[in-house]
Formats: structure tokens, sequence, C-alpha cells
């Protein structure tokens, strides 16, 4: 699951840099602009970001202020790990929540230009959200190990 989700990532991000490169090459070169690409670039960002948020949360790489973490005496730090996983588990599902309350809200609303459907954008947001919600339970029971940086 972690090697599709990470394929579907890169495509996006490989489609997110194609989108502009060809609306230069098209503009500049032949005079001729791809109508949307602009509207289109902004959904690839929204899609790219929400859905590889729980990749991000999968590796620990989220922001945890690692630094004040580790100078806390160990049974403190597990105290807060726990702490600060709960307030991810509330925050992301809270999110998912209000998301799927907005898709519900916007099925028939779409972009001005390529008409869009909004529900794809909230879409990869609720996904984000939802599936970073579910890791951080996780972390709950078995939080991810910290890193540890090599001193060459």
């Amino acid at each position: 699951m972690k090697r599709l989700l990470e394929l579907v990532c890169v495509l996006l991000l490989l489609v997110l840099i194609l989108v502009p490169f060809a609306q230069v090459v098209m503009r500049d070169l032949f005079g001729r602009p791809i109508i949307g690409a602009e509207e289109l670039t902004r959904f690839l960002l929204i899609c790219c970001v929400f859905v590889a948020y729980p990749l991000v949360v999968a590796s620990g790489e989220n922001i945890v202020m690692s630094e004040i973490q580790d100078s806390l005496p160990q049974r403190l730090r597990r105290v807060i790990i726990r702490v600060i996983a709960v307030c991810s588990v509330i925050a992301c599902a809270f999110v998912a929540v209000v998301v799927a309350l907005n898709i519900s809200d916007n099925m028939r609303n779409a972009t001005p230009t390529l008409k869009i459907p909004f529900w794809l954008f909230l879409g990869a947001t609720l996904f984000g959200f939802a599936g970073a919600a579910v890791l951080h339970l996780v972390h709950l029971r078995n939080p991810p190990s910290p890193k540890i940086d090599e001193v060459t």
C-alpha cells in the first residue's frame, strides 16, 4: 500500500512539473497557451500535498519538536509523545470530518475553466487527513523510532 501511495505521489509530482513546463513551451514558442493550465497546476499541487501527508506521518517526519523532546527525561518524553499523538489524532480526525461535510456541500461545484469538480480537491484532503489520523492512532500504540543523525 505504501509503495502504491508513493507511486501516486511521484506521478502527481511529475504531472505537476510537466503541466507548467508545457504551458511555457506552448505559450512562448508556439503562441498557443494551454487553457486552464494554471487551474490544473493548482489542483495538482493540492493533491500532491495532501495525498503525500500520510507518508510523512508514517515516516515520523512531521513536526514534533524533537529538540525539545530530546532534552526531556525519558519518562516525560514518553508522556509527551503520547500527548502529541492524541492531539494529532483529534486534529486530523476533526479536519477529515469537516472536509467530508464540505464535500457533501460542494458536490455540484467545479472550477471555472476546466470544470474540475471541487470534491476531487476535497477528496485528496480527506484522504490525507483521514490517513494521517489512522497513522497517528497507530503511533499511540507503537510510536515511530527517533531518527538518529549520523555525524561524519
